[in-house]
């Protein structure tokens, strides 16, 4: 048992665990609590969109706010987390706004709250700062849009009504009971309702104590130059790029 509490030094994972009995100690059992709170906590939390919106300002981007086709309410949250679907796609107000505009941008960046608002406030703004220092002067970045109730996917709805060549998503993660707080990024070649998981590339677990801004803003602009080369995202890229990009 010693061995594995010295684990304890290298992962936030609960291994090697005191017991009392049959059961874990006191302090072990608290600690667990206490993080199932904040699980709770992030996931029913209301991202404050005029605060990302205005850190998005800050970096002299044009930013939009979206919403999901969840309904506004009091119970938009219950909705959200019972109909996934919905979070997948645009509501009628927000198809409206983006049917105004016609950039056909190279990226477009979507900022959603996910399954932790918590971690978009904390890390959707550094990362983006981060990527955009980062990123080939020949992109044209579309406006940063910010999506209330929002899933994965869309994204692509976004991407293709505004013509983009990709998509790069920032989302809360599911939280678990050692990351409340983690940002989930998603790149998307050729968006369009309908894309597929495997058709996207992934770059999770984006916060303090896991990957860094600057690890991850690498790594999204790697995914980025290899999907413009080759055309594509997902398992496809990783068969045919240079280094087996997550999917």
């Amino acid at each position: 048992m010693s061995e594995l509490r010295k684990l304890g030094a290298f992962t936030p994972a609960r291994v090697g665990l005191a017991r009392a009995g049959t059961s874990i100690g006191t302090g072990a059992q608290i600690e667990f609590q206490l993080d199932h709170a904040l699980a709770r906590d992030a996931v029913h939390a209301r991202l404050d969109v005029g605060e990302v919106l205005a850190g998005v300002a800050r970096l002299k981007l044009e930013g939009v706010a979206l919403r999901s086709a969840v309904d506004a309410g009091p119970a938009e949250r219950q909705t959200y987390l019972r109909r996934p679907d919905l979070g997948r796609r645009l509501g009628a107000s927000s198809v409206e706004l983006l049917q105004r505009r016609s950039l056909s941008p190279d990226v477009v960046f979507v900022v959603a709250d996910g399954l932790s608002a918590l971690a978009v406030e904390r890390h959707a703004m550094p990362l983006l700062s981060a990527v955009l220092s980062g990123i080939n002067p020949i992109w044209k970045v579309g406006p940063v849009c910010v999506v209330s109730q929002g899933r994965v996917a869309v994204g692509d709805e976004i991407g293709e009504r505004l013509g983009a060549r990709a998509v790069v998503m920032l989302i809360g993660e599911r939280p678990g009971l050692s990351a409340a707080d983690s940002l989930g990024v998603y790149i998307t070649w050729g968006p369009r309702v309908g894309r597929t998981d495997s058709e996207r590339n992934c770059i999770s677990n984006v916060r303090g104590e896991g990957l860094g801004y600057a690890e991850a803003a690498g790594q999204i602009v790697e995914v980025l130059e290899a999907a413009r080369r080759e055309g594509m995202t997902g398992v496809a890229l990783g068969s045919v790029a240079r280094r087996p990009f997550i999917a």
